[in-house]
């Protein structure tokens, strides 16, 4: 019999957003796998719960290695409590690769519904919330933060991005460059904790703010581009330029021109003669 692999959402900030279930899978799974052992002492503490099973951690540094080992205890019939340090496995945390292999076994795969950074911080933004997509974590390196920007600056869905508070004044600088200082967004911090703080305005405004120095958990969220006025979308050297932004960020430029033209609602040759005529300058 093979066992069950169960995805357990933790608080963000409050304890009290704890899910019911939670103390009751941390009392009866066989193996807890936890990102972070001291964090997880502490909420069982607070919890009042005692964990009935064996625990080891679950991180970056030892995801590779230790999902072997976890998806054997699942061939085997263990019950395995994946938990990170808040929100749920998997969102740019621990947890796909245990997933995946649970699902390679053919073991069942559920979850503890729980807090989420990402819908809560979209929830809370005041930009459109019925198409969004999550982004992760920016890259740390100016120029590579630069080109992931640039190949999404045309996206029309809701963005919504983690961030490092040390960082998030230049990365704010750098979406205010590649999506237009006026674009609206929001900065959530510390959600559900003490001291949560949402400001919202336009990139420009909050980058500015942010160099002044931000602590704590921080989630971004932007707003999408707006539609194009009639004709901007034909325009050739914006076009190119959509396409450059593309190429620069690692895609084919095949497939760069077939998703600028999905966009701007042309046929992929008008985009690629709008790259040849750049080329030709």
């Amino acid at each position: 019999m093979t066992g069950i692999l169960v995805l357990a959402g933790t608080p963000i900030g409050d304890l009290a957003d704890a899910p019911p279930r939670l103390a009751r899978e941390l009392a009866e799974a066989d193996v807890v796998a936890a990102e972070d052992t001291r964090r997880l002492r502490r909420l069982t503490q607070g919890l009042d719960v005692r964990i009935g099973g064996r625990v080891v951690s679950y991180f970056e540094g030892n995801e590779v290695a230790r999902t072997p080992e976890l998806a054997k205890e699942l061939a085997d019939g263990a019950r395995v409590l994946l938990v990170t340090d808040a929100g749920m496995p998997s969102v740019s945390d621990p947890g796909y690769r245990l997933v995946a292999a649970a699902v390679e076994l053919g073991v069942r795969v559920t979850a503890v519904p729980g807090p989420s950074a990402v819908l809560t911080a979209l929830a809370l933004s005041g930009l459109p919330v019925d198409r969004f997509c999550f982004e992760g974590f920016p890259p740390r390196k100016a120029g590579e933060r630069a080109a992931r920007l640039r190949e999404v600056a045309d996206e029309r869905r809701t963005l919504v991005w983690f961030e490092a508070p040390h960082r998030l004044a230049a990365t704010l600088g750098a979406m205010a460059e590649a999506f237009g200082g006026d674009r609206a967004a929001a900065v959530c911090r510390e959600l559900t904790k003490t001291y949560e703080e949402v400001r919202r305005g336009p990139l420009a405004e909050l980058a500015a703010w942010a160099e002044e120095g931000v602590r704590g958990e921080i989630t971004v969220v932007v707003a999408g581009a707006a539609p194009e006025e009639d004709g901007a979308a034909a325009d050739p050297a914006e076009l190119a330029r959509r396409v450059a932004g593309r190429e620069e960020a690692g895609q084919a430029r095949k497939e760069a021109i077939a998703e600028v033209a999905r966009e701007a609602g042309l046929p992929k040759r008008a985009v690629f003669d709008a790259v040849v005529a750049a080329k030709r300058g």
